[in-house]
């Protein structure tokens, strides 16, 4: 999946791996209302995003994917970098959400958290209200 993330063939086995896990999650998953998954930073790279992708996996009777609502304002990559080194360059998230919305965070790949963290104090920050979050992988056991 590494070797493959941001190449085209990438997509395919995004696509795939979206249908095995995030697909049949939604499937499964039941919420006394409707909730709104959220792609982090859902900027396309390599012709397409990993996390929308992910996210358009989760379309389901109570999840409503959204795109587009959470970007960061600095291009920072972490591959490869310390928890430190994370920590001293966050990743200025910015969201024009509207309302007090039950969320679930999307990202592919979670090494540290920290992506994850800055992304649920943002939008909570701003009135909504982060149930969970659902990557795809954990880089530690990859």
């Amino acid at each position: 999946m590494l070797k493959t993330k941001h190449k085209f063939i990438g997509h395919q086995i995004y696509s795939i791996m979206a249908k095995n896990s995030f697909k049949r999650f939604a499937k499964e998953f039941e919420f006394s209302k409707k909730v709104y998954s959220i792609s982090i930073d859902d900027q396309i790279e390599s012709g397409y995003s990993h996390t929308a992708i992910l996210n358009r996996a989760l379309k389901s009777k109570y999840i409503i994917p959204l795109y587009s609502k959470l970007k960061a304002t600095k291009s920072v990559k972490y591959s490869g970098k310390s928890l430190e080194y994370r920590l001293k360059h966050p990743r200025g998230f910015r969201s024009d959400l509207k309302g007090n919305l039950d969320l679930i965070l999307v990202d592919d790949i979670v090494t540290t958290g920290t992506t994850i963290l800055e992304a649920r104090a943002t939008l909570e920050k701003i009135g909504h209200n982060s149930l969970f979050a659902l990557c795809l992988a954990d880089a530690k056991e990859l």
